[in-house]
């Protein structure tokens, strides 16, 4: 009698443990199935020279790493996804700030902050593809940033934004931008709107000012979130591809080539399918990095 409620009690205690996870085994076969077998397979796809292709794919190792990170083009995709990345997360951040602290400004009348709240969120509604196509047509040579540029003067207004190596990276970093700040202006709203009002009051008991509010009270309350969104951003950006690719195609000659454009040419332009899972891992390797840094913010932040 004794032992068999000894072993009820364990079978009690068993269920409790693992009941848990009876809940999350379809989301972890889910995953397993569309991210943990894919990152598995181009890892080993990375290890042998030119799968797919070839019905007996030869083991070279770290061939195909070596043949990625000696390539000349890889080093200039490299500088520009940085360039794209840093100017796109420090100038989503700088517009996204402004707007939000716009729209929660009591200066504002509510008609126009429901107004401003629609115009500045709409890029955000947009799909890559359509972004690309709509700035595709502004900055054509004969379209309206040109003839709006040429009559004010600063441009002759024959610009070649997007197919002159001068400009196409400035200029796809720009669509970027225009695309992205909406997250930031909608995370730092929400911020600024919880921001407990007794911290201004007693700023201003204490003889602050508006700037000094700015300085010593909003920002510092906002540090958490911005450090998240802007972490989130980096990865996000550095893997871009639909957008850059739409727009330019990495061209030209390699004027915007990103990561993701290298990548996505090695695969199915050139069929170098090794080389290419082995540049996907690179990428995938600075995306953890991030990530992880990403993660040690949000421990330290809880």
């Amino acid at each position: 009698m004794y032992s068999a409620r000894v072993g009820s009690a364990r079978t009690y205690k068993a269920r409790r443990v693992f009941r848990p996870y009876t809940y999350l085994a379809p989301t972890i076969a889910l995953l397993a199935v569309l991210m943990v077998y894919p990152i598995f397979t181009v890892i080993r796809y990375s290890l042998y020279d030119n799968v797919i292709m070839k019905r007996n794919p030869i083991f070279v190792g770290f061939q195909n790493y070596a043949t990625v990170l000696t390539d000349p083009t890889f080093g200039v995709s490299v500088y520009n996804t940085l360039f794209f990345t840093v100017f796109s997360v420090v100038f989503h951040l700088i517009l996204g700030l402004l707007f939000a602290l716009l729209l929660n400004s009591r200066a504002v009348p509510p008609f126009f902050k429901g107004l401003f709240r629609v115009v500045y969120i709409m890029p955000w509604m947009f799909t890559a593809t359509i972004v690309a196509i709509i700035w595709r047509l502004l900055l054509d040579p004969s379209g309206v940033v040109n003839f709006f540029l040429g009559g004010i003067g600063l441009t002759k207004g024959t610009t070649e934004w997007l197919s002159s190596s001068s400009t196409a990276l400035a200029a796809v970093t720009f669509i970027n931008i225009w695309a992205g700040y909406p997250f930031y202006m909608v995370s730092i709203l929400a911020g600024l709107q919880g921001i407990p009002n007794d911290l201004y009051e007693a700023a201003t008991i204490d003889g602050a000012g508006e700037r000094q509010k700015l300085l010593h009270v909003t920002l510092p309350q906002l540090v958490p979130i911005i450090v998240s969104i802007a972490m989130l951003d980096f990865i996000w950006t550095m893997q871009v591809l639909a957008l850059v690719w739409m727009a330019t195609g990495g061209g030209p000659v390699h004027a915007t080539e990103m990561l993701g454009t290298y990548t996505y040419k090695l695969a199915f332009s050139s069929m170098k399918l090794s080389i290419a899972s082995a540049s996907a891992v690179i990428v995938l390797a600075l995306s953890l990095g991030i990530a992880v840094f990403y993660v040690k913010q949000q421990k330290v932040r809880e």
